[in-house]
């Protein structure tokens, strides 16, 4: 790997925010590990000509695997690592079992968490880093039916607010990118999880279920405010290469309104607010 080349591992690659920022940052001429949860995928994005671990969130000897696999490549440095991959369960609060809980935060946050730490070594050997994890308007606001991946989302914050102030005495920068509603396979990819642990049909909005499942299994196109991948990586590569890069950045409209009602708003109005759309 040529001195000047600058390295980046992006998990949750395999379609989406992930794969439009490997395709992004490649044609910067940045050495691109584009990590995705299953091997299949890799192999297709080996295809592809990336070089493609395999990181899943959930298991932690892919985590370590995962990273090591990188560091042999470039000779044990990293200059950005970009936190992506994630996943949804829909269903209200009252209906979320313990171990659906257990299992979202095992992927949105404890594997976040987990892969951060033994990059943050890395970068502090090397005297350079950053670090950036993939939250959402959702850890921001809270929206009904989105409990448990509003609770992943507050939580990431709130660690990566930590992080970034008591990294402030390095050369290690901790950033947030926020985005709105963005083209993925989020909901499609939400479907099992619902499935596996939301019982519908013995709850007491089982009524009220009747509209969520037909928006979750219909695709009814765009958000009137969602936008492509490429917005987020186009606020990613300036998070990346940022001489003072911002600690949050936001994507999409819904995000900076929301950003700037939680700001202003008291909660009751917030939540008036948050009802209504």
């Amino acid at each position: 790997m040529p001195m000047t080349q600058k390295s980046i591992l992006i998990t949750g690659s395999s379609s989406g925010i992930g794969l439009d920022a490997a395709h992004g940052f490649r044609a910067l001429g940045w050495r691109v590990f584009a990590s995705c949860r299953q091997q299949e995928d890799c192999d297709r994005l080996i295809k592809l000509g990336f070089e493609s671990p395999r990181i899943d969130y959930a298991a932690s000897d892919t985590i370590q695997s995962g990273l090591n696999e990188v560091l042999a490549a470039t000779g044990g440095t990293l200059d950005v690592l970009y936190n992506n991959g994630a996943f949804a369960c829909p269903g209200a609060v009252e209906d979320l079992p313990r171990d659906a809980l257990r299992a979202i935060f095992e992927v949105n946050v404890f594997g976040y968490q987990e892969l951060t730490n033994l990059a943050i070594p890395v970068m502090r050997k090397q005297g350079h880093g950053r670090i950036i994890n993939c939250s959402s308007v959702l850890g921001l606001v809270a929206l009904k039916w989105r409990g448990a991946y509003v609770a992943t989302k507050f939580a990431l914050e709130g660690l990566t607010d930590v992080l970034r102030i008591e990294m402030a005495d390095t050369d290690i920068h901790v950033i947030l990118v926020e985005p709105g509603p963005i083209t993925s396979d989020i909901r499609q990819n939400a479907i099992p999880h619902f499935e596996r642990w939301i019982d519908w049909k013995n709850s007491a909005r089982a009524a009220q279920y009747v509209d969520l499942r037909e928006r979750l299994y219909s695709d009814s196109g765009p958000d009137i405010f969602e936008l492509p991948a490429q917005a987020v990586t186009n606020r990613l590569i300036h998070a990346a290469t940022a001489k003072r890069p911002k600690p949050r950045y936001y994507v999409t409209k819904p995000a900076y309104l929301m950003g700037f009602l939680r700001r202003v708003l008291s909660t009751r109005f917030l939540d008036a607010v948050i009802g209504r759309g």
